[in-house]
């Protein structure tokens, strides 16, 4: 019975975790954005352009998103016109441990496909 209370136990601390992640990074292009930004820093347009399929709106809101939550730094450097840039923190770049992990799971359990008559893991 105790082994029992202290797995509920473990799994509500970890059920709230996945939550808590889920809130950060569950933004529809959170792990796109992401992803080009650990290319290295970005003007807005340029990831616009990495990015294509973001709409502008989608961009900004991802973008406000994940800066509130301290994944994105943004930078705005005193040009004329202003410029500003968009960078990963730390805690962001961080991430890149949790992504590599994902495709290590996608190339394990992913679901084949049919590419040129040749079968692929999809990622």
């Amino acid at each position: 019975m105790t082994d029992q209370v202290n797995a509920n136990s473990y799994l509500d601390t970890d059920s709230s975790n996945i939550c808590e992640v889920l809130q950060i990074l569950g933004a529809k292009w959170a792990f796109l954005v992401l992803n080009e930004l650990l290319r290295g820093p970005q003007r807005f347009n340029q990831l616009q352009r990495n990015a294509a399929v973001i709409k502008t709106q989608s961009l900004t809101d991802t973008l406000r998103h994940l800066e509130q939550n301290g994944l994105v730094l943004r930078e705005v450097f005193p040009t004329v016109p202003v410029t500003v840039e968009y960078s990963l923190t730390e805690k962001g770049s961080d991430f890149q441990t949790a992504l590599k992990e994902m495709n290590k799971w996608v190339e394990k359990w992913g679901k084949p496909q049919q590419v040129n008559g040749k079968t692929s893991i999809s990622s």
